[in-house]
């Protein structure tokens, strides 16, 4: 997972709430999958097959945006990772949303995508902001200071739970947060067979006739 620290970049809104993981990225039966064109794969396209033009990641000053705007409860539904992994497969780096569903954003920690929740009025603020900027100007989003600037330049701070924090800057999925504790791992399982040895030396099972 790579580091993350700074995101400078577009930023785009789509508000609507209880935007479920079936709508981010649809079941698919492909065993090589191209992610970036499942995102929101039915959303973007009309009855025709053609891109609706109405759809905000379809409009040309949002092709390579990098932060995502979005409503209450953002990623409901299943646990699927595919639905991060398709925001990551386009650029989007940060979510910032009003809520999101648990299992999405303990997904988006697991893969280096970064979901910020602000409080109401900030958040209702930062919309605005993007959505009067219409792509022209970017916003950025620091991980260091906790804090947004808008593409108008309003400044936001946002709270993040530090280990949260550590991992994501640090570029560290669950066995790396692990790996940290590798010498108190092994000085654990060191005392552990000189204390306990039978429990190392487990037997092995073997079929009965």
């Amino acid at each position: 997972m790579q580091p993350f620290q700074t995101v400078s970049g577009v930023a785009v809104a789509y508000l609507a709430d209880d935007v479920n993981t079936d709508e981010i990225t649809p079941v698919h039966r492909s065993l090589e999958p191209d992610f970036a064109e499942l995102l929101f794969a039915r959303r973007k396209r009309l009855a025709d097959g053609s891109l609706d033009p109405s759809f905000p990641l379809n409009r040309a000053q949002f092709a390579k945006a990098e932060v995502l705007v979005a409503g209450r409860n953002f990623g409901c539904g299943s646990s699927r990772e595919s639905a991060v992994w398709a925001m990551l497969a386009v650029g989007i780096k940060v979510i910032v949303a009003r809520s999101f569903a648990d299992i999405y954003r303990d997904n988006c920690l697991k893969n280096g995508l970064l979901p910020v929740v602000l409080v109401a009025d900030d958040q209702d603020q930062l919309e605005r902001d993007v959505i009067d900027a219409d792509g022209a100007s970017q916003a950025v989003v620091d991980l260091v200071t906790q804090t947004i600037t808008s593409p108008t330049g309003t400044n936001f701070s946002f709270e993040m739970d530090a280990a949260e924090r550590t991992a994501l800057l640090e570029g560290l999925d669950d066995i790396g947060v692990s790996l940290r504790e590798e010498g108190s791992i092994r000085a654990f399982e060191l005392g552990l067979a000189i204390d306990s040895p039978w429990l190392i030396a487990l037997p092995v099972a073997t079929d009965i006739d």
